[in-house]
């Protein structure tokens, strides 16, 4: 580790030389503290620790478990067959194997532990990446260190600390974000309204074509029978 940190200063160092011909522009932020003033963060991180916390207690119990089943067998090898040593053995090895396989589900590398950060934490650790890039290119930084990494500051000037520009960035993101969330839910909402509006109208219509229609019809059947002549009648018949 202290190998990387002496490249890597010795890699800065060299930078700034080759572009000795300009002043440098250098800030820092402490990324532990941005994190922790995230909303976002803090509760994603409080479920992953919750998380992480059960599986270790279940794995803590299944070790114990193994431990306990080893003990046993020793106290009572004496007073065991050949056949029931190796039915131990194997209960104590397939429980093994499944302590190995739930280590791996749940700390592997692709467990549930990764997969979790990858949901709830990668996403908030992006937003503070892309202020950090934003502001950079902003306020013209040629590097931007994180103070809380393993790179040894031995002194570091509050003024070059842009830890809070960089907060302030993901605030208004996220109230930039919420208010489109907000507006196009009320565009879909307006939208949805107008689509019933229409949708009751054009039964309305419909109705009142029918109306028209059975009305037309019994006008029609009057005409006819109106025009119809009188069938099977004399001519004294129908004076009388």
């Amino acid at each position: 580790m202290r190998i990387k940190k002496i490249l890597f200063i010795a890699l800065i160092t060299v930078s700034i030389q080759v572009f000795s011909q300009k002043p440098q522009r250098i800030a820092y932020i402490d990324i532990d503290y941005i994190l922790e003033n995230v909303p976002e963060y803090v509760e994603a991180q409080s479920r992953l620790d919750e998380k992480v916390k059960i599986w270790k207690n279940k794995l803590d119990k299944l070790s114990k478990e193994i431990e306990m089943m080893k003990t046993d067998l020793e106290n009572e090898k004496a007073l065991l067959t050949n056949e029931m040593i190796d039915e131990r053995l194997e209960d104590i090895d397939i429980k093994e194997n499944e302590l190995k396989r739930l280590q791996l589900a749940y700390f592997g590398p692709e467990g549930d532990l990764y997969r979790l950060r990858k949901q709830f934490v990668y996403p908030v650790q992006d937003q503070v990446f892309n202020a950090v890039q934003e502001i950079a290119v902003k306020k013209k930084y040629d590097f931007v260190f994180n103070q809380s990494s393993d790179l040894l500051m031995l002194y570091s000037n509050d003024k070059y600390d842009i830890s809070e520009l960089v907060l302030n960035s993901i605030v208004k993101n996220r109230k930039r974000s919420t208010l489109a969330a907000q507006k196009q839910e009320r565009l879909e909402k307006s939208q949805a309204a107008k689509g019933k509006k229409t949708l009751a109208a054009e039964k309305v219509l419909e109705a009142e074509d029918v109306d028209e229609s059975e009305a037309e019809s019994v006008e029609e059947e009057v005409a006819t029978e109106k025009e119809a002549p009188s069938e099977g009648l004399s001519p004294e018949e129908i004076k009388m």
